[in-house]
């Protein structure tokens, strides 16, 4: 019988254990047991090669290319090995979310019982009372602060794009096609539309794909925006222009200038449509594009390898994240199906979409500064620069650290270029990538800088966009009531002339199953404890088959990001009632509270 050692379970990939079985070592050999200590090496420093191959031979048998689950996207593993460590992830977080989900649940009951002896929200200024002294174990802390007082904010609404939902503005070239006329954009911005996008001020949101989705139920509705946001020529403050619905039957454009429940409506209808692309997003462009990356290391990389302990690390439990879509997220009836106005059927073609285009799977493309760079967000030559970019702020500083772990971690175990050519798993895992399919994937590693750019770019990938489009952020952010409805519950208005906009808005059930999905989410428990961002690589056991500059640049990694931490923690509203440009205090990244792992 195989056995499975604790630690290549914790790993999520039970693999050298039965590989051990007959290949490398004899039943019973002291050998076993010293595989989890020996140091960490190359396999041309290995003391037998041979035996050290044929391990990885039949690791490399138990771990196959399997169709994709939850959509048509990247491969997922099957296998005598993939298949055990594939149920213990699924089993791993399945316990864990049921323990959470009953506590949603508590939290879920009190807050109905609360509002509703209040007498319910009868307008978008009580939606507070969603979170008031409420979701005490889930989500304690409610949305960042700000976002409920300052939600009527047109400062807040667009500077969300450059901080807690940064995945899809881009701006607009000069020679672009523009995709609707705003005539009254010199009132509102001193400048015509045209004269914006001559000078580089312009930007642009285009999710009119999410037009012809099919719809859950007849009874809720939403939009397919499209949006103009701009930089003041005077003030150089980044603000929302206008806004096209896209209503079946009506070809109106919203601006500031509308009414003030017109244009609020027209905010929410942009939220809902954001929200659902950046949720399907980070499924495509987190999971799926890091998994098979993953897929491809396990296949190649000995666990011998220091390498491959490292992506253990990152991807912990990692393969049932698309069980857990599957089975209880975009299920017929499930909370897709619940709580927006699209099916879940269209959540999972909707990602299979963002995955095939490209847009959310390439890997080289998508590193944090070539992706910012190619959207015309960063060391633009055409227009003014950001005057503030939180997004960019925290998640270069995290990445910078992050890649200065790696930077000396791949320099102590490959001191020259030749050593990087002449190991062969390592160029296993770049040939591999043709048969997995990887979208944009290296083709060739010569240095050292090639591989600290893929390990960079995985941790980023887990960690950092993760940390701000998922997890904990949803529920303080993008899926935050009142500004953040995930579906409307009135045929949306074809002309303007809104009198309340509570008639569109979840009714009190809906609204308390919205924060009760996010708050499934959320990850208070992890607050302070080693599984945040600042835990990366703070692993007593790997760091104990590590080399000493490797474990240097973990402990110099944690210090780093506990530094930070304290930043982000004292971080207060100016005298113009702003923090990093905004009127709401966004701690996404707080290396202490921020996972370092997708915990879903």
């Amino acid at each position: 019988m195989v056995k499975f050692f604790p630690g290549i379970l914790y790993a999520g990939v039970a693999v050298e254990a039965a590989a051990i079985q007959g290949s490398r070592w004899p039943r019973g050999s002291s050998h076993v047991n010293r595989a989890a200590v020996d140091p960490y090496s190359l396999p041309s420093l290995d003391v037998d090669v041979s035996a050290r191959a044929e391990v990885l031979r039949v690791k490399r048998e138990g771990w196959q290319y399997g169709p994709s689950i939850a959509g048509n996207t990247s491969f997922y593993p099957i296998g005598t090995l993939a298949d055990v460590a594939t149920k213990a992830d699924t089993d791993a977080l399945f316990t864990f979310q049921n323990q959470h989900s009953a506590n949603v649940g508590i939290d879920k009951q009190n807050a109905f019982d609360a509002i509703n002896a209040t007498g319910g929200v009868k307008s978008l200024g009580e939606y507070h009372k969603l979170y008031d002294h409420q979701w005490v174990i889930t989500a304690p802390e409610g949305p960042y602060m700000g976002m409920l007082s300052n939600y009527t904010s047109d400062l807040l609404f667009s500077m969300e794009r450059l901080s807690t939902a940064p995945a899809s503005v881009a701006r607009v070239g000069a020679n672009d096609a523009l995709l609707f006329a705003v005539d009254n954009a010199a009132s509102i911005a001193g400048l015509s539309l045209e004269q914006l996008q001559a000078q580089g001020r312009l930007f642009v949101i285009d999710y009119s794909d999410q037009k012809d989705l099919p719809r859950s139920s007849e009874f809720k509705f939403g939009a397919a925006c499209q949006a103009y946001f701009y930089i003041h020529p005077k003030s150089g403050d980044f603000l929302p222009l206008a806004i096209k619905p896209n209503v079946e039957g009506s070809d109106l454009v919203y601006t500031p200038e509308d009414e003030e429940n017109d244009w609020m409506l027209a905010k929410l209808m942009f939220n809902l449509n954001d929200v659902w692309f950046t949720q399907w997003f980070h499924l495509a462009a987190g999971h799926e594009a890091a998994e098979i990356v993953y897929l491809a290391a396990i296949r190649t990389l000995s666990e011998e390898h220091p390498l491959m302990s490292i992506l253990h690390r990152l991807m912990k439990q990692c393969w049932a994240m698309r069980h857990s879509a599957e089975e209880r997220l975009i299920n017929v009836g499930g909370p897709v199906d619940q709580l927006f106005p699209w099916a879940g059927s269209s959540a999972g073609k909707y990602t299979d979409a963002l995955y095939q285009s490209g847009l959310a799977s390439k890997f080289r493309a998508n590193y944090l500064e070539a992706n910012l760079k190619s959207r015309g967000l960063l060391d633009n030559a055409f227009g003014p620069k950001l005057k503030s970019f939180p997004f960019l702020e925290d998640a270069s500083l995290v990445t910078s650290a992050i890649r200065t772990f790696m930077k000396s971690f791949v320099s102590s175990y490959y001191p020259t270029s030749n050593d990087v050519t002449a190991d062969t798993e390592l160029q296993a895992w770049i040939q591999e990538a043709v048969p997995a399919e990887i979208k944009d994937f290296p083709t060739t590693v010569t240095n050292v800088d090639g591989i600290v750019d893929i390990m960079t770019h995985m941790c980023y990938l887990v960690a950092v966009q993760h940390g701000v489009l998922n997890s904990n952020s949803p529920v303080a952010s993008t899926a935050s009531l009142p500004l953040h409805p995930l579906a409307f519950y009135a045929p949306l208005p074809t002309e303007k002339g809104v009198t309340d906009v509570m008639q569109y808005m979840p009714p009190l059930a809906a609204a308390v199953g919205q924060i009760s999905l996010l708050a499934a989410f959320n990850r208070p428990q992890f607050l302070d404890t080693n599984q945040t961002l600042s835990h990366m690589f703070d692993d007593a056991d790997i760091m104990a088959r590590m080399n000493p500059e490797t474990n240097n640049a973990a402990a110099t990694f944690r210090a780093q990001m506990d530094a930070f931490s304290e930043v982000v923690r004292s971080r207060s509203f100016d005298a113009e009632g702003l923090s990093q440009g905004m009127p709401f205090i966004w701690n996404a990244l707080d290396p202490n509270r921020a996972p370092y792992w997708v915990t879903i």
